[in-house]
């Protein structure tokens, strides 16, 4: 059975319906997987509505550019002819996968975007995951490593070092979405604004009115009918990673879609890790890092302006703030 449980909790989320001479507006579409929302307020019903409708929009540009589920996608096509040879890419995709290197090399590799075909055979890539045998794990492992894919900047291509290589977008295509999509409510003059991907991931423009931040609430991985821990966001993101986001129980474990591209195992040791960052594609891909890595390895390399909520996975460990 597919287990899907949405890690945030939004405290006092949308307020009241006006605010002095402010008005709220909020929009919302299916792309990337997942619900993408919008709240916004501002003085301009009309402005507000056509910023929210132009995010959104852009957020269904970038599932057309990443999504590993349509053919048509740049990426997919990628993902068909890489390994037969160069293939030339948009400025934007190049962009984005040289920045995908960087986070590989700093987080030890636990963040791979060549993590597809562990997510295949582990039964994650459309479905709600199964236990194969290793011989499987084994042969997917063979091909994930982000050193096999090849990046050549002055011809702005990509080439995979063998067959069997595959991108999967799943840890970065949100983060990235949300903080190109606040770009688009600043450019119109939005001051004040939340933007969700599926819940996961947020990031809070300013504060709404008379409230110095949007205030959020974490869920508790131990129990995700109450919440773990509280926070306020003005001008932050807001990602959690957590077993019980989808996954499956087999030989008395649950066994999530947080994998380890190291042994291609789903991670364990962890219940959840929440981290607020000034950007999004920071919060969604650090999360999972300092998910798998865990918590001495988190507080050692952790950033200055990131604040991490850890949940260990022990009986008497309760989730802290990590400093």
């Amino acid at each position: 059975m597919k287990h899907v449980v949405l890690p945030l909790l939004f405290a006092g989320l949308l307020g009241p319906v006006s605010g002095g001479n402010l008005v709220r507006a909020e929009g919302s579409a299916d792309t990337m997987g997942s619900v993408f929302s919008v709240v916004a307020w501002g003085e301009d019903q009309g402005r507000l509505e056509s910023a929210i409708a132009a995010a959104l929009d852009e957020a269904r540009r970038l599932d057309d550019m990443l999504s590993n589920y349509k053919p048509s996608s740049e990426l997919s096509e990628v993902n068909r002819r890489a390994a037969r040879g160069p293939v030339r890419v948009s400025d934007e995709l190049f962009r984005m996968l040289e920045t995908c290197n960087e986070y590989s090399r700093a987080s030890d590799g636990t963040f791979d975007i060549t993590v597809g075909p562990l997510m295949k055979v582990w039964g994650f890539y459309r479905g709600s995951g199964h236990f194969p045998h290793r011989a499987e794990i084994l042969g997917a492992l063979g091909h994930v490593g982000y050193g096999k894919v090849v990046l050549d900047a002055a011809n702005r291509t990509v080439r995979f070092t063998e067959d069997g290589v595959e991108l999967d977008p799943g840890g970065v295509g949100k983060g990235y979405a949300v903080d190109r999509m606040v770009e688009i409510l600043k450019e119109s003059g939005i001051k004040s604004a939340l933007v969700s991907a599926g819940s996961s991931s947020i990031y809070a423009l300013g504060a709404p009115p008379g409230e110095p931040g949007w205030k959020v609430a974490i869920k508790d991985p131990r129990d995700t009918t109450k919440s773990a821990a509280t926070a306020t966001l003005r001008d932050q993101s807001l990602s959690t990673s957590g077993n019980y986001e989808k996954f499956f129980v087999a030989e008395g474990k649950v066994w999530s879609h947080i994998m380890d591209p190291r042994t291609g195992y789903p991670s364990m040791g962890t219940l959840s890790v929440s981290l607020i960052t000034p950007r999004t594609i920071d919060s969604e891909i650090w999360a999972k890092p300092y998910y798998i890595l865990g918590r001495q390895w988190t507080i050692q390399h952790m950033r200055t302006d990131f604040r991490v909520f850890f949940c260990e996975d022990k009986a008497d460990s309760p989730c802290v703030w990590l400093q």
